[in-house]
């Protein structure tokens, strides 16, 4: 999440990426929470919404916020519309801005999607006891593996943030998060990574390793892999080079 290396770098370039197309109950929800304005203002509500969502997929992230702004105000009970408004804030580290927002989506929505992203911006405030509730949320609410992976990401890093580097892994490792899979999802890697990192931080080069090793195998462009293997006396698996550096 937030400490960890940017996703993995892309060849195609940010103009290269597709208009999305809004859902249509989107766009027909911001219109009509919109009613008190002109036909003119409503329309134009939707160009920022599509602006910003634009905005947003570009990795434009500062402008998606500021797009986004003026159709949550004119339709702040609109779900889609605080998921974009709390993710491009989250992006951009508005911590205090995405809270707020992905707060609202989540009370809206009842799904646990974004919690970890909000989870991040509260261990970006330095606010642990919320990191730990809100995990509890999600783990009470039985998601998504995915997004039961990304919520012990978070927490594990809160953990590793205090000094609580053994409690951080001993929280992963119980949950099966440093098991080989024949064919691992992208959690499986991310897991691996995170504890990797944490094994590194304790000391235990072998086993940061063999991790960091096994996620470069199951997906070469991970990260920052190559450079952490190297760093702690291993070489890249033959073949598995990044490419396009």
């Amino acid at each position: 999440m937030r400490d960890e290396p940017a996703a993995r770098r892309r060849d195609a370039s940010a103009s290269a990426v597709p208009r999305a197309e809004l859902p249509s109950e989107l766009v027909s929800g911001v219109r009509a929470a919109a009613t008190d304005q002109t036909a003119l203002a409503r329309e134009r509500l939707v160009e920022s919404l599509q602006a910003a969502v634009d905005a947003y997929n570009r990795g434009r992230y500062e402008e998606a916020a500021r797009r986004i702004a003026p159709v949550v105000q004119a339709a702040p009970g609109i779900a889609g519309v605080r998921e974009v408004a709390g993710l491009a804030s989250y992006r951009a580290r508005r911590w205090r801005a995405a809270i707020e927002h992905l707060r609202a989506y989540t009370a809206l929505t009842d799904d646990m999607t974004n919690v970890p992203a909000w989870m991040d911006c509260e261990r970006a405030l330095g606010h642990p006891r919320n990191v730990s509730r809100l995990y509890e949320r999600v783990r009470v609410a039985s998601p998504s593996p995915e997004v039961l992976a990304e919520a012990r990401i978070v927490l594990a890093s809160s953990l590793a943030d205090r000094g609580g580097l053994r409690q951080a892994i001993e929280l992963m490792v119980d949950a099966g998060a440093d098991r080989r899979i024949r064919n691992p999802a992208e959690r499986h890697v991310r897991q691996w990574y995170v504890l990797a990192d944490l094994y590194e931080r304790t000391g235990d080069v072998p086993r940061a390793r063999e991790l960091f090793t096994r996620v470069a195998m199951a997906d070469p462009g991970a990260y920052d892999v190559d450079e952490r293997i190297e760093e702690l006396g291993g070489s890249t698996p033959t073949g598995h080079r990044r490419r396009g550096r």
